[in-house]
This record gives structure tokens, C-alpha cells and sequence, in this order.
């Protein structure tokens, strides 16, 4: 799997994709944070959280994971490439993970600029250094297991076209739906008990319980979870062109 990973990692630094990704997302959440005014803006807020930044991360890793898993296996299969891979001595297991990684670790490069936040946020508090260290860290675990949930999906979403379009679309859709389309019909209240099931399975309630600072463990097997069914779901697919 690690020349896989390798051979990934390359084609998005190699590519403008990568680098537009990272460009975009420092970028947008930086404008929001210390330019625009509004209520995500740090400064006027006159507190020193980056509750913020964690508000306007997920929205912009909802459109910018799918522009970096479009390519993933939709790519393959318009070029006729997904056979060659398919007859190396790679399993599929190591084929999906090996383009799963290598999104995930250009998920974690283009969040370590934002380390920066943290510490003007550390420096700007009255007094120095009050600044909720718990929540932060949370909310970036919490981060990651929504960019990694976001992954999987857009992984899945490539897997069934051969066109990057219709992949990225379809990825930007279904991660919109989990993220907060379950809570946004459970709201409406009109399934009584069910309701808060409904909450429940959508990414965002799990998301906003990691970022007070408590990592549940039923956070953690929801996140898994989501991501196994979209691995598994992925595979079945890539399985049924194999038959």
C-alpha cells in the first residue's frame, strides 16, 4: 500500500488540486476569522475561542474533500486504469485505504497553518493563555473525524461514475445530507421518539459533542462506523465490476 500512498500523495502535489485546496481553505477561514465582520470574526467578538474557525471548517471541507476524492477511482475508470490496478498485487482493501490516506494526510497538512490560530488566540486573551485548550483539541479530533467521514464518502461517490463531475457532486450532496440534513429533518419534529435518532445519525451533533473537549466513546464508534459503511460500500462496488 505505501507506493500507492506514495503514487496519491504525488499526483495531489504534483497537480493544482492540492495546493488549491489548501490555498482555499487557509484562506476562507482566514478571511472570516480576522477580515470579514460578522459574527465569526475573532476580533470583535472579544473572545479568545476559535469557536469560530470551527464553525466554518466543516462548510468548507464539505465542497473542497469532494474536489480532492472526485478523481479517486472516476479517474480509473475513464482512463481504463482501475483493471491495471485491480490485477497488481494489491488488494482492494490497500487499493481504497492507500487513496484514503493520502486524502486524509492532505486534510492534516492544510490543518497545520491553522496551528497559528491557536496561538494568537493564546496571546490575545486577557489574560495570556485563556483560552480553552480542551475544547480546542476536541474540536480538532473532531475535525479530522469529519474530514475523514467526508473522505470516505467522496471516495464512495467516485467509485460509481466515471465522471468527476457527477462525483463530486454526488459527494458534496450526501456529505451535506449527513452533515446536517438528518438534524434538519429532526427538527421538524414529525417523527416524535424518532427525532432524536434522526439527529443522532447525522455527523454534526457528534461533531459539536467533540468539540466541548469530552471524547465520547460513542462519538468515536459513530465516526467509524460511517466511515467502515462507505468503505465497505465502496468496495462492493469496485467488486461488482470485477464479476
Amino acid at each position: 500500500m505505501g507506493p500507492l500512498l506514495i503514487k496519491e500523495i504525488n499526483a495531489f502535489l504534483s497537480s493544482l488540486i492540492g495546493y488549491v485546496v489548501m490555498v482555499v481553505f487557509l484562506l476562507l477561514s482566514g478571511l472570516f476569522l480576522w477580515v470579514f465582520e460578522g459574527d465569526t470574526n475573532v476580533l470583535a467578538s472579544g473572545y479568545s475561542d476559535l469557536s469560530s474557525f470551527f464553525y466554518i471548517a466543516p462548510w468548507v471541507f464539505l465542497f473542497l474533500i469532494p474536489a480532492i476524492t472526485m478523481r479517486s477511482f472516476a479517474e480509473e475508470k475513464k482512463t481504463s486504469t482501475l483493471e491495471l490496478l485491480l490485477t497488481k498485487p494489491l488488494s482492494l482493501n490497500q487499493l481504497i485505504l492507500g487513496k484514503f490516506f493520502a486524502g486524509f494526510i492532505l486534510v492534516i497538512i492544510t490543518l497545520i497553518p491553522t496551528l497559528v490560530y491557536v496561538i494568537s488566540i493564546w496571546f490575545l486573551g486577557n489574560p495570556v493563555g485563556n483560552i480553552d485548550m480542551g475544547g480546542t483539541w476536541g474540536s480538532y479530533i473532531g475535525l479530522l473525524l469529519l474530514s475523514a467521514s467526508f473522505l470516505a464518502i467522496g471516495i464512495f461517490s467516485s467509485s460509481i461514475t466515471s465522471n468527476q463531475i457527477v462525483a463530486f457532486i454526488l459527494a458534496t450532496f450526501l456529505s451535506f445530507f449527513f452533515f446536517i440534513g438528518f438534524e434538519s429533518i429532526g427538527s421538524f419534529k414529525l417523527f416524535g421518539s424518532f427525532d432524536s435518532m434522526l439527529i443522532n445519525i447525522g455527523i454534526n451533533a457528534h461533531y459539536l459533542s467533540l468539540s466541548r473537549g469530552v471524547i465520547d466513546s460513542r462519538d468515536l464508534v459513530y465516526f467509524i462506523t460511517l466511515i467502515l459503511v462507505f468503505f465497505l460500500s465502496t468496495k462492493l462496488v469496485i467488486k461488482s465490476r470485477m464479476w
